[in-house]
């Protein structure tokens, strides 16, 4: 059983997260598909993937535990929902941090050496871990990351609704049972181990995951006072929920539905700006010029469907939670051959 202990100023800082990030879900998928029985949800997805990991993921497949709690990749890559974001904050990443989190971790004797030389810090494992990363990245979660990101909006708005009724005690009283419980000023979460965290006033982020069943993790840096420990809650809770998000995309029904009410360019736009960009990176992978791109993209933000935020000298361009669920209502449509 954990047990989190809240006090006053711990309930007034608790806050949803969007997601844990690219990277951490990566490494959820991984652990996922070595799992010898797998969830009914989950079935679709690990024959879509299963035999597809290519050579260059071994790095990252090689840090998967023999035993134990495994790498905590949220603390290494960060949350960003961008793998290339993330892989390069996993490159920058103090040494000291890298090797605190391997030792962490109870490794097989044939991967332990390897474990060993990223952890002291050689520059090209870590490189070699980065590529794995990504690599492993575009086969589990890439193709499905759009619908997946979707569904982690869903929980969150959820979860909104439920605070703004029933403020954070509703929300925590009604968090994922039967694993949760909350008996003030305690959460009781099932677990493997025991273990008694006490906030402290940090607070507590709830981040709903879509690489995980029935299972709740903690995750936070017992050697970081001031870090946030973050408490990652299943987003998948049933086969419905967790059908509509193994579909990749690529089928040409839901690209020309989609086109029919947008434009093609426009709908296409709309895609790539799942995973954010500025306008001349929207312009050249459209291949249209950047005027017109700026173009497109101030008709998608006045529908709502994406937001611009400005950084600096540039503008990030990310669609929104509607326009996610326009483009995964069009491909949920194809893939029931339209029926309604």
């Amino acid at each position: 059983m954990l047990r989190i202990h809240f006090t006053a100023d711990d309930l007034a800082r608790t806050r949803v997260a969007a997601t844990i990030g690219a990277a951490a879900e990566t490494y959820y998928s991984l652990e996922m598909l070595s799992r010898r029985s797998l969830a009914v949800p989950f079935r679709h997805w690990r024959t879509k993937v299963t035999g597809r990991l290519p050579q260059d993921a071994e790095p990252l497949t090689a840090l998967m535990p023999d035993r134990g709690p495994g790498l905590d990749l949220l603390a290494l890559a960060g949350d960003s929902p961008d793998i290339d974001q993330a892989v390069d904050t996993l490159l920058r990443a103090p040494r000291a941090r890298v090797r605190r989190e391997l030792e962490a971790v109870a490794f097989d004797s044939v991967h332990s050496s390897w474990a060993r030389t990223v952890a002291e810090g050689d520059g090209e494992a870590r490189r070699q871990l980065a590529t794995a990363l990504a690599a492993c990245h575009r086969v589990t979660v890439g193709p499905y990351w759009s619908a997946a990101r979707s569904r982690l909006e869903a929980v969150r708005a959820q979860y909104a609704r439920t605070f703004l009724e029933t403020g954070v005690e509703g929300l925590l009283a009604t968090l994922c049972p039967p694993l949760v419980r909350w008996s003030a000023p305690v959460l009781e979460v099932r677990y493997p181990r025991p273990v008694d965290v006490h906030l402290g006033g940090r607070g507590l982020v709830l981040a709903p995951t879509v690489f995980s069943w029935r299972e709740l993790s903690l995750l936070y840096d017992p050697y970081d006072e001031e870090s946030v420990p973050r408490l990652t809650v299943p987003a998948v809770t049933d086969t419905a929920n967790g059908s509509t998000l193994w579909h990749d995309g690529t089928g040409t029904d839901a690209g020309e539905a989609l086109g029919a009410l947008l434009g093609r360019t426009r709908a296409a736009a709309l895609r790539l700006l799942v995973d954010g960009c500025g306008t001349t990176e929207l312009a050249g992978r459209l291949g249209i010029t950047p005027a017109a791109a700026s173009q497109h993209t101030k008709a998608l933000r006045g529908a709502g469907l994406i937001t611009t935020s400005r950084r600096g000298g540039s503008v990030l361009h990310v669609t929104t939670a509607l326009g996610r669920e326009l483009i995964g209502g069009m491909r949920e449509r194809a893939r029931k051959g339209g029926r309604s």
